[in-house]
C-alpha cells in the first residue's frame, strides 16, 4: 500500500501580503479641498448683498454642496471603477433621460431650461451627464479596441457625443454641449485614433460652427437664438456695443484689472457691490476673485488647477487597464476645458458659453459632478497602485 504524500511548501514561498487599502492621490485631494475652501471664501464676498437679511445664503449652500461632494468622492474611490462598464448601456440611457427630463419637466429661467426644481437644490442634468457620458464613451471605446483605427469607430463614437450634446444645447444650453464635444475628441485621441481622423473632425467642426453663426442666418434660418450668437461673437469686438452685447465682459476685465496684485478688499470691490459684475456667483466668479484678492489669489486658483490636472495627467498613465486610461482622459477633457473657457471669457480671449468654473462655481449639480469625476480618478489611482503593489509576486514551487 502507497503511503500518503503530503505537499512540502519550500522555504523560498512567500505569501501574499494582506489587502490594505491604499491612500488616496493626496495632492489631487489637496488641490480639491482647496479650490472648495476658495470657493466659498469667494463666495462670501461676492454674496454678501444679494439676499437680503442672509450675508452667507449662498456660502452655506455651497459648502453643503461640496461636504456631500467630497463624501461621494471617498465612497467612489473605495470602489473597482472597472465594474462600471459592465453598466455602459445603462449609463447612457441615463445620461439621456436625464436630459430630456429637463426638457419636458424643467424650469425655465433667464430663457434657459435647464434643471428641474428639486426640495433642496436644483438638478442639472447635462452636469452629471459629462460623468455619465465619459463612462460610457470609454466603455464602448474598449469594446471597440480592435478596430480603433477604422473610421466607422471614429464616427459612431462621435455621434454618441453629439446626440446628447444636441440635446443640451436645445435647453439651450451650449457650454455642456461643447464639453461633450471636447469629451469625445478627447477619448478618441488617448485612445490612439489617428491624426488625420482627428483633424478631419476638427475641420467639419469648423465648417459646422461657420455654417450656424454666418452661412445660416444670411439664409434666414436661425439655428441659435439671437442673443447666443451675440454672446458667442461679442468678444471679437467688445467695445462695439459696450452697453449690451460687451457688457459681461467688460465689466469683468475691469473687475479683475482693478484687483491688480494683492486685491481690493472686501470693502472695495465696488463692482461686486454694486452691482455691475453679471453673475458673480456662477460664471464671472473669477472675475470676482480677481477684484477682491488680486493676482495672488487668482494665481493660488490657477496653481490648483495645475495641480489638479497634472495629477489626472498622472493618473491617466499610471492606470492599470485602458478602461481607466479612457476615463482619467475624458476627465481631464472635461476639467481643462471648463477651467480654460471659463477663465477666458472674464478676461475677454473666448467667447461666453455659460460654462462653470469647477468647484469654484456656485451650484450643486456642477460641484457634484465634479467630484463624482475626481473620485472616479481616485479609483483609478488606488486600483493602480494595488495592481502595481502585487505586480511581480509569483508563488515559487
Amino acid at each position: 500500500m502507497t503511503p500518503a504524500t503530503t505537499l512540502q511548501v519550500p522555504d523560498e514561498y512567500v505569501a501574499p501580503p494582506p489587502r490594505v487599502r491604499l491612500p488616496l492621490d493626496v495632492l489631487a485631494t489637496l488641490a480639491v479641498v482647496g479650490l472648495g475652501i476658495c470657493s466659498l471664501v469667494t463666495l462670501r464676498s461676492a454674496t454678501a448683498t444679494d439676499v437680503a437679511g442672509q450675508p452667507n445664503y449662498y456660502v452655506e449652500r455651497q459648502g453643503i454642496y461640496l461636504a456631500i461632494g467630497l463624501a461621494l468622492m471617498l465612497g467612489l474611490s473605495r470602489i473597482d471603477y472597472s465594474r462600471l462598464r459592465e453598466f455602459k448601456y445603462g449609463l447612457y440611457a441615463a445620461l439621456i433621460l436625464g436630459i430630456l427630463a429637463v426638457l419636458g419637466a424643467g424650469h425655465a429661467a433667464l430663457g434657459a431650461q435647464r434643471a428641474i426644481n428639486l426640495p433642496f437644490f436644483s438638478f442639472q442634468a447635462s452636469e452629471l451627464g459629462k460623468v455619465l457620458l465619459i463612462l460610457s464613451l470609454s466603455a464602448y471605446v474598449v469594446d471597440r479596441s480592435r478596430r480603433l483605427g477604422e473610421r466607422d469607430t471614429t464616427a459612431r463614437v462621435m455621434l454618441l457625443a453629439l446626440f446628447p450634446a444636441m440635446l443640451v444645447i436645445a435647453q439651450p444650453d451650449l457650454g455642456s454641449g461643447m464639453v461633450y464635444v471636447a469629451i469625445a475628441l478627447m477619448t478618441l485621441f488617448v485612445a490612439g485614433t489617428s491624426w488625420k481622423q482627428i483633424t478631419g473632425l476638427i475641420v467639419l467642426g469648423v465648417v459646422a460652427i461657420t455654417l450656424v453663426l454666418v452661412a445660416a442666418p444670411a439664409a434666414g434660418v436661425h439655428v441659435l437664438h439671437p442673443y447666443q450668437v451675440q454672446r458667442l461673437t461679442a468678444f471679437l469686438h467688445p467695445s462695439d456695443n459696450p452697453s449690451s452685447k460687451g457688457y459681461q465682459q467688460n465689466e469683468s476685465k475691469i473687475a479683475i484689472g482693478s484687483g491688480e496684485v494683492s486685491g481690493r478688499g472686501a470693502l472695495n470691490s465696488s463692482q461686486q457691490q454694486l452691482g455691475y459684475l453679471p453673475e458673480s456667483n456662477t460664471d464671472f466668479v473669477f472675475a470676482a476673485l480677481g477684484e477682491r484678492y488680486g493676482f495672488l489669489g487668482a494665481a493660488l486658483v490657477l496653481a490648483l488647477y495645475a495641480l489638479l490636472i497634472w495629477r489626472a495627467l498622472r493618473i491617466l498613465v499610471m492606470s492599470k487597464n485602458l478602461f481607466g486610461t479612457l476615463v482619467a482622459g475624458g476627465i481631464l477633457a472635461m476639467l481643462m476645458f471648463q477651467v480654460f473657457v471659463n477663465v477666458g471669457m472674464t478676461v475677454g480671449i473666448m467667447p461666453i458659453t455659460g460654462v462653470p468654473l469647477p468647484l469654484m462655481s456656485y451650484g450643486g449639480s456642477s460641484v457634484i459632478a465634479t467630484f463624482l469625476a475626481v473620485g472616479l480618478l481616485q479609483s483609478i489611482y488606488v486600483q493602480a497602485r494595488a495592481a502595481a503593489a502585487y505586480k511581480g509576486r509569483v508563488l515559487r514551487f
